[in-house]
């Protein structure tokens, strides 16, 4: 997300699609985009709250559905592009590491792989999964906007489960957050791996974080042929 344009919004400039979306939409409301800004901002705040107080997912459809409600802009087309522009922006500045689709390819001939993710947009997340040549390794894919429930609650990882066909002691979760991926799925029985490549301060996240320890970390996805073997 830190790679999105950067744009002033009140005052304060960080990485954001506001822009591009206010541009694709202006056709529709004809707001200035600092209304379009705060109009959006607001509902985004309240949705999410309300959303992530019983993580649930909120899609990306949705979100911008009710954004033309609070505007009085109710137009099925417009949130439809606001989805598309916003998930395209976001596709645009995925990088993929070299090395998975072999590390993939090498893990599927000793296990099987699925996915688990908390993503608002399963039809974006399927695509970034294809376009770096992993989505072919992976059955199933299970999105959280698919079944409307974000990790770590227990329903996510119980629909892997079941379309695995195992319980959840043949499992390792791996992913790279100490309360969704971690605590969701110690919680059910299953084995974890926390990825910190992306963590800034493994330990001092840790420390701050009360809930099951991981049972193996990792700084790469390599690392979990060491833990197979």
């Amino acid at each position: 997300m830190d790679r999105l344009p950067s744009i002033e919004i009140a005052g304060r400039r960080s990485p954001s699609t506001y822009g591009l979306l206010h541009e694709a939409s202006v056709q529709w409301h004809g707001l200035e985009f600092e209304r379009f800004a705060a109009e959006l901002g607001s509902i985004d705040r309240e949705l999410r709250a309300a959303y992530s107080a019983e993580q649930r997912e909120l899609p990306t459809l949705e979100r911008f559905l009710a954004f033309g409600r609070r505007i009085g802009t109710p137009e099925v087309a417009m949130a439809e592009t606001l989805t598309r522009t916003h998930m395209a922006a976001i596709r645009e500045r995925v990088t993929f590491l070299a090395h998975h689709a072999e590390l993939l390819a090498r893990l599927r001939g000793r296990v099987r792989l699925a996915v688990c993710s908390n993503f608002s947009h399963g039809e974006t997340a399927r695509v970034v999964l294809e376009q770096a040549g992993l989505l072919a390794h992976f059955d199933p894919v299970v999105i959280s906007e698919d079944i409307g429930i974000r990790k770590p609650r227990a329903e996510i990882f119980e629909a892997v489960l079941a379309r695995l066909g195992v319980g959840p002691d043949e499992v390792i979760h791996v992913g790279d957050s100490l309360s969704a991926d971690v605590a969701g799925a110690s919680a059910l029985g299953m084995h974890t791996a926390w990825l910190t490549r992306r963590v800034r301060d493994p330990e001092a996240a840790l420390r701050d974080y009360d809930g099951p320890a991981p049972e193996h970390v990792i700084a790469d996805l390599a690392g979990l042929e060491g833990l197979l073997d």
